[in-house]
């Protein structure tokens, strides 16, 4: 008991003080820079730094220009600029309905879910709604693929949101929606007519 008594007053120092059982206790104090915070170590004072220009990073090391930005010419100034005519991706299914799932989730809030521009949001923007999908004039796939990556006017660009692969699918499923929304019955595979017509009975 009386052994028991005299770790008291030591328990208690310990508890106070920080025990560094593996010496890292000064890594805390060191000097370092932390994201949103000033530094004099850079002469604009600022810790984030932008990456130098032509950056790549290490996941897209290996893919080509094109299917990263989608045309020949790095800079989309003239209308021209050496577009992809066609998505560099293996068209499955699964590529188009993935790209569904990004376009609803990204898109169909401006252009509508059928692309034609209707939606609450172009209800909204009376100044410059959000343009039909379905009118635009035949651009190439790669411009579609630049505009979702850079944005576009009012739209902003989703190369943050959307890795390349998954920006191809969605100019795919782009593709799909306008073929589908212009398709005539007699443009269907016979075996799915019929569940076209059901769908369509009221």
């Amino acid at each position: 008991m009386r052994r028991l008594l005299l770790c008291v007053p030591l328990v208690a120092v310990l508890a106070g003080c920080p025990v560094d059982l593996q010496g890292w206790a000064g890594m805390d104090h060191q000097p370092k820079a932390l994201p949103y915070r000033d530094s004099p170590f850079f002469a604009d004072d600022r810790v984030m730094r932008q990456p130098p220009p032509g950056t790549v990073p290490r996941s897209r090391r290996g893919q080509s220009r094109l299917f990263l930005t989608g045309r020949e010419v790095p800079d989309a100034g003239s209308p021209d600029a050496g577009y992809l005519d066609g998505v560099p991706l293996p068209l499955t299914r699964d590529v188009v309905e993935g790209g569904g799932r990004f376009y609803e989730i990204y898109c169909a809030t401006c252009h509508g879910i059928l692309g034609d521009g209707v939606s609450q949001v172009a209800r909204n923007m009376a100044l410059r709604p959000p343009p039909s999908l379905l009118d635009l004039p035949p651009y190439p796939d790669g411009y579609y693929y630049a505009v979702i990556s850079e944005g576009y006017g009012l739209m902003p660009a989703y190369a943050e949101k959307l890795t390349p692969a998954q920006r191809w699918a969605v100019v795919a499923y782009v593709r799909a929606l306008q073929v589908s929304q212009r398709a005539r019955l007699e443009d269907v595979p016979p075996e799915a007519r019929p569940l076209l017509l059901k769908e369509g009975t009221p």
